[in-house]
């Protein structure tokens, strides 16, 4: 695929949140692809999120959410290290932050996740309280069951339906499903952030379009 165009203003930063451990390579593929669209990719995994050394790794992407424009998260079945152990990992913190920000976001979240949230509820173990009381081993397929408080709060669970936005949490399988959502998503954003560009730039074109419109 061929490297997108220069519009020759500052490229939109995207920031991709995720834990690291087994997605790896999915990662590469995604910060790849995110800068063949011309975006300005944060990913601590390839050392892009911008560092303040006086802050904290945690404050520092906590910063970086709340300055980028725009949020990709992925829930995976690997939850992240936590604070002190017991607090919320970091990844799971930076997804709370994009959603009280109402930063524009994307999500995608593993088959395991999915499932597993699926399951847990049907057995009646529908709260993080109720899930907090179960023994857990600690494993490939599921981590940490938090990685389902982290799910649950991306769909926006404890908000009316009605009232729900930005709620959108596509499940992928592997990682040709997360290339396939991350690439129709972002390349037709870029494409749209394009068109208003240009013709934001050409304001004689757009006032004859109003006026042909209006004919």
């Amino acid at each position: 695929m061929a490297a997108r165009r220069s519009t020759g203003r500052k490229p939109l930063t995207i920031m991709v949140s995720s834990t690291v451990y087994g997605v790896e390579e999915l990662l590469e593929r995604i910060y790849a692809l995110l800068t063949q669209y011309g975006y300005e990719v944060w990913c601590s995994h390839k050392g892009t999120v911008p560092v303040i050394p006086t802050k904290s790794a945690f404050d520092n992407c906590l910063l970086a959410v709340e300055n980028c424009d725009l949020f990709l998260g992925m829930i995976t079945p690997a939850y992240g290290s936590g604070r002190d152990g017991a607090g919320l990992s970091i990844t799971h913190q930076e997804l709370l932050e994009a959603i009280e920000l109402k930063k524009p976001r994307w999500f995608l979240a593993h088959d395991h996740v999915v499932f597993a949230r699926n399951l847990l509820g049907n057995l009646g173990d529908d709260t993080a309280e109720k899930r907090e009381r179960l023994t857990h081993r600690k494993s490939r397929i599921l981590d940490d069951l938090r990685v389902i408080d982290m799910y649950n709060a991306a769909v926006l669970n404890d908000v009316e339906l009605k009232d729900r936005e930005g709620n959108w949490v596509q499940t992928y399988i592997d990682s040709v499903d997360a290339l396939r959502f991350t690439s129709a998503q972002f390349n037709r954003f870029q494409e749209v952030e394009r068109f208003l560009a240009e013709q934001l730039a050409k304001p004689d074109t757009v006032l004859a379009k109003v006026k042909e419109r209006s004919a």
